[in-house]
This record gives structure tokens, C-alpha cells and sequence, in this order.
């Protein structure tokens, strides 16, 4: 009797602890599902962080295609080398903070004279690069404009060369679309466009001046000795298509080296602004044109009884132009005209 009694007592305890084991594995599970649930979660999260970290990196493209006056050219995205003939695209560059490697040094604005520095490789001249200099350098792109055209082939064997030159019959356009193409470039679209907004602001004012007054202007390039004269539509033609000033002379031969002019001329034609281009500062020429300009048939002109001969930057308006900075001095100048 007493092995029958110890053996149900055996027996309920088993049963007892099944029934508590079950119960335990019941109460479990909601727990395990959460941690399940979790590390799913986590995964997916992380899956999802790699698949966009593959599309941005798919998105960011690595080199463009540049439609130019020379042609077709496949350039690299952030050159990490650059090679400039352009002193208004090393202008823009310069505010990019480029890698410029090589300009031609003997052709530097006073405004960008760093890269006279020994820091910088000298390429050669405007019309005759260094080619195998260039070569050596290994240059991820070359840019250039209308002095440097002929070479433009040679230099493209080299590396991607790109022709940024202005077309002075749409200047303002056509600087805005070449700096376009540097912010493309160098990945700086937005600060580009920012910069040209402020310059469209600043010629939009300056026209919205010279179109209140009556008075006249005239633009010429003194060479050691000789004077040309610019009109509309010319390398100088700015002063009147985009930032428009009146021609003192509305028939003005358009051409590249300008129509030549006496000083009888402008005696004549008697602008009430005279704006003087000095091609002999930068050249190292004998005769300053200041010194050309004070004459005793000037002297009866209404420019210098008013005092309204001005002389303009001739590197912003003669080698350098096109760029950011050279733009603005453009601009300040002829609004300082004004004044």
C-alpha cells in the first residue's frame, strides 16, 4: 500500500512539473518575438542604408560632356589638374579654389599675380603653349580661348581641352554660359549661379541709369600712339548692348583691332563719356595713354573740360575678360562713370 501511495505521489509531481514547464514556455514566446521582430527590423534598416549609399554614389557622375566652339569634349568631374589659357576662366577657377597647375606667366592680371609664383608651372605663352612641359605635367584638362585656338589640337592630345572664349557680340550671355560650364564641372552650380545673379542684378541697374540720361559714349583702345575706336556689337560693344550707354557714333566699323580713329575724330563726334583702353600698360608700349590724351585738340572736347575721360582696367577689360572678378570691375567701373 505504501508502494501504490509513493508512486502516485511520484507521478503527480511529474505531472506537475510538465504542466508548470508548458506554462512557462507559453508566457516566453511574446518576448522572443520582439527580439525576432527587432533584428529583422535592424537588418532591413541596414539594408536600406547600403542600397542608398550605392545609389548616391551611382548618381554622382564622373566625367560630363562640353559642347564648345571647337568641338566635343568628354571631361572629368573635379579635374584634379588643370591647365589654363584663359585668364577669365583662371579668374572664376581661382574663386572655385581649383587645382590650377600651369597658366601661361607671362600674361598674368596684377589681380591674380599669385600664380606668377614659382608654385605654379609656366606654360608657355597665350600663342605658343609649352607642349611638352604640358605633357610632363600630366594634366587631367586643358582650357583655353581664342589666342591659344591653333594649338587647340595639340593640346588635346595631350588632355581634354575645352575652348571657353566670349563671343563679345552676346558678351553677357555668352560669360554666363562658360561659367556655367566651370560650376558644372567643378561641381559648384549653386554658388555659381548665385555669383551670376548678383552680376545680372548689377548690369540691370547700370542700364536702368544710363537709360535715364541722354549723353553719349565712346570707347577707344590706345596702342603706343595710335587709336581705335569701338562701337556696338564690338569687343567693347558691352558698354552699349548690355550695359547701355548711348554710341557718340552709331556707324563704327566692328573689328577685332577696331576702327582707327584721330583725336580730330573725337573732337567731332564730342561724346560726353570717353573710356580709354590702355593696350601699352600691359604690352610695356612708350606712350601712356594718358599722356597720348592730354593734346591741345582734346582739350576742346566736352570729355576733358568735364573731366569724363575715364581709363579702364586694361587687363578685366582687354586680356581677362569673362570672369567673375574681371566682370565686376567691368561693371563698377562703367557705374562709377556715372556717378
Amino acid at each position: 500500500m505504501k508502494k501504490i501511495f509513493s508512486l502516485l505521489v511520484v507521478l503527480l509531481l511529474a505531472i506537475m512539473f510538465i504542466v508548470a514547464c508548458a506554462e512557462s514556455d507559453a508566457s516566453e514566446p511574446s518576448g522572443s518575438a520582439e527580439s525576432d521582430q527587432e533584428e529583422s527590423h535592424n537588418n532591413e534598416d541596414n539594408n536600406d542604408a547600403d542600397a542608398a549609399n550605392n545609389n548616391g554614389n551611382n548618381d554622382v557622375p564622373t566625367e560630363m560632356v562640353v559642347t564648345h566652339d571647337l568641338g566635343e569634349t568628354t571631361v572629368p568631374v573635379n579635374p584634379e589638374k588643370v591647365v589654363v589659357f584663359d585668364n577669365g576662366s583662371l579668374d572664376t577657377l581661382d574663386k572655385l579654389g581649383a587645382n590650377v597647375i600651369a597658366v601661361p606667366q607671362a600674361s598674368i592680371p596684377p589681380y591674380l599675380s599669385k600664380y606668377e609664383d614659382s608654385s605654379y608651372t609656366n606654360a608657355g605663352t597665350l600663342f605658343e603653349p609649352d607642349f611638352e612641359t604640358i605633357f610632363g605635367l600630366q594634366p587631367d584638362l586643358i582650357i583655353i580661348s581664342g589666342r591659344t585656338a591653333e594649338a587647340y589640337d595639340e593640346l588635346a592630345d595631350i588632355a581634354p581641352t575645352i575652348f571657353l572664349g566670349v563671343d563679345t557680340t552676346n558678351y553677357m550671355e555668352s560669360f554666363k554660359h562658360n561659367t556655367t560650364i566651370l560650376g558644372q564641372i567643378f561641381n559648384q552650380e549653386e554658388f555659381i549661379a548665385a555669383e551670376l545673379a548678383k552680376l545680372d542684378e548689377a548690369v540691370a541697374q547700370l542700364a536702368a541709369d544710363a537709360a535715364t540720361t541722354e549723353e553719349t559714349a565712346l570707347v577707344v583702345l590706345a596702342n603706343d600712339g595710335s587709336v581705335s575706336a569701338y562701337g556696338p556689337g564690338s569687343r567693347f560693344g558691352i558698354i552699349h548692348n548690355e550695359f547701355g550707354l548711348t554710341p557718340a557714333d552709331q556707324n563704327i566699323e566692328v573689328s577685332n583691332h577696331g576702327q582707327n580713329v584721330s583725336f580730330e575724330y573725337i573732337l567731332e563726334v564730342n561724346p560726353d563719356y570717353l573710356f580709354v583702353v590702355d593696350r601699352g600698360a600691359i604690352v610695356g608700349g612708350e606712350n601712356p595713354a594718358e599722356a597720348m590724351f592730354d593734346n591741345d585738340i582734346m582739350k576742346n572736347t566736352k570729355v576733358y573740360e568735364n573731366g569724363t575721360i575715364f581709363y579702364l582696367d586694361p587687363y578685366a577689360w582687354y586680356t581677362a575678360g569673362g570672369g567673375l572678378e574681371s566682370v565686376e570691375l567691368m561693371i563698377t567701373q562703367i557705374q562709377e562713370a556715372l556717378k
